[in-house]
């Protein structure tokens, strides 16, 4: 038999932050000193705030930063600090082609790069390393190091020497590249050199606003989270929303089934709305899902929970107006902070930063039950069906693993006969609350019906349902009618439907 070999644990090494703390949870703490790292990505990805937050970072703990640039003039990178409000005290501006080196003297050497003016450089920039003694160093860009040196070997070494030079100074490092001048494969030049690679990138729609996401391709020595994490780029910096796995929330939490506040439907639910579990309340436009959903949510406000309410379709105040026209008045809960109504532009909205927001209100705002509404905005606002799957099976399975009361509304198309729906999302949900709409005795009736749930016994009824200022009713099976579930049902019996006799519930 083979004896298992004991690995040693990996050792601890010193960390230098980021400045965003997203990026340093990605990292696992942030990057490991006085290495050379490189930051990739196309113009406009966000490279050079990510190193203004390195080295202002830094700067807020005494270290000196160095900011190298030769792309841009000192001035244009202070006009980019002020745009996010930031001071650049604490951090040299070193500009390797400024004003007198671009005087008539040199222009020799500016119009034709060379092996000279590629030396000058590199002993530039060793110059201001040596004379400033900095600890973080931002370099930006080598694209303008790659067109100086016109050779990939030449390059090659350059940089290496770059790195040497900084190890020995014991500096941490930033190299940005915008990719100009690169060949078909020149984007894997330096993966072997860095001691690690970050990579930033953005994509445009066709409407919308780009969306931005980062994604680490090599960290040596350190354990960091793969995938690709969302990121916004906005007034105040860079925010990094890490990538959810649900498996690193496992919490132990007792089987507990909750009431939805009207007592017929929880007999229709098998008792009630199940912890731990997710509920897609599924039909047409107008039948009455986004009111059953306040009302599951006014129930556990009364109960002495917190809740949070994610609007994608329709305005707060709408919302407002109508529940408190149904008698499910929600605005004292709303004022006190109990509940948490967010209205969403699906447009504006990543898929990473709409997860870190349902994280923060389960782990800072303790609420226990989440509303999405609804699942058809949200789709919209992400780039493919496989894709939104993905996202949406890691954020139910984190919810369910915090014991929460998760309610999902999707809207199907059409109102009579066959329904269909942009995505299927039945196998993903623990439990499917199934509303119609049916015609009978010259009017337009709605039903409801639990057609599966994975936690408990359900009727297999289905029920009258409706809406009025005293709030939800729901009636009786209706036992007398048959094609409810297809729209235009077929009555042969004596049931009275809601509103046909006072005091039917």
């Amino acid at each position: 038999m083979r004896r298992r070999v004991p690995t040693a644990p990996i050792p601890e090494q010193e960390r230098a932050s980021t400045g965003i703390p997203g990026l340093d949870y990605v990292l696992g703490g942030g990057l490991p000193l006085r290495h050379l790292y490189l930051v990739e990505g196309d113009p406009g990805s966000g490279k050079t705030t990510l190193g203004l937050h390195f080295l202002r970072e830094g700067a807020e703990h005494g270290e000196r930063g160095l900011y190298v640039t030769l792309s841009e003039t000192a001035e244009e990178l202070r006009t980019v600090a002020a745009s996010h409000g930031w001071q650049l005290e604490g951090i040299e501006l070193f500009e390797l082609v400024s004003e007198e080196g671009l005087g008539p003297e040199a222009e020799q050497s500016i119009l034709h790069p060379s092996e000279v003016e590629l030396g000058e450089t590199v002993r530039g920039v060793m110059a201001a390393v040596l004379r400033g003694k900095p600890a973080r160093v931002v370099f930006d860009s080598l694209s303008e190091m790659r067109l100086l040196a016109q050779n990939p070997l030449r390059y090659r070494r350059q940089v290496l020497a770059l790195k040497n030079f900084f190890g020995e100074q014991g500096c941490t490092v930033m190299l940005l590249d915008d990719h100009s001048g690169m060949g078909a494969h020149g984007e894997q030049q330096l993966h072997s050199i860095a001691h690690g690679v970050i990579a930033m990138e953005q994509a445009v729609d066709q409407y919308g606003p780009e969306r931005r996401r980062l994604r680490v391709i090599k960290m040596r020595g350190i354990k960091y989270r793969g995938g690709e994490h969302d990121f916004v780029l906005d007034t105040g910096g860079i925010s990094v929303f890490p990538r959810l796995v649900a498996a690193e929330h496992r919490m132990p939490g007792a089987a507990k089934v909750v009431s939805s506040g009207i007592d017929k439907l929880d007999a229709l639910m098998g008792g009630g709305l199940s912890c731990g579990s997710n509920t897609l309340f599924l039909g047409p436009s107008g039948v009455g899902k986004t009111t059953t959903a306040v009302a599951c949510v006014l129930a556990a406000l009364r109960r002495g929970e917190r809740a949070a309410y994610y609007l994608f379709d329709e305005g707060l105040s709408t919302l407002m107006i109508r529940a408190g026209a149904l008698g499910l008045d929600v605005r004292e809960y709303l004022a006190a902070g109990q509940l948490k109504i967010v209205p969403l532009d699906p447009a504006e909205v990543s898929p990473g930063e709409f997860s870190h927001m349902v994280r923060g209100a389960i782990e800072e705002d303790q609420a226990t039950t989440v509303v999405i509404d609804s699942l058809n905005a949200y789709l919209h606002a992400m780039p493919g069906s496989k894709h939104l799957m993905l996202q949406m099976h890691e954020l139910l399975t984190y919810l369910n693993h915090h014991n929460t009361v998760t309610i999902l509304v999707l809207g199907q198309h059409g109102l009579l006969g066959d329904m269909r729906t942009e995505v299927d999302m039945s196998y993903l949900s623990d439990a499917i609350l199934l509303f119609r709409f049916f015609e009978a005795h010259g009017s337009l009736h709605k039903a409801v019906s639990m057609v599966k749930s994975r936690s408990s016994l359900h009727e297999p009824a289905i029920r009258e349902f409706r809406m009025s200022p005293q709030g939800l009713q729901v009636g009786r099976a209706l036992t007398d009618f048959e094609g409810v579930l297809g729209g235009v049902p077929v009555y042969h019996g004596s049931i009275p439907l809601l509103g046909e006799r006072e005091g039917v519930r």
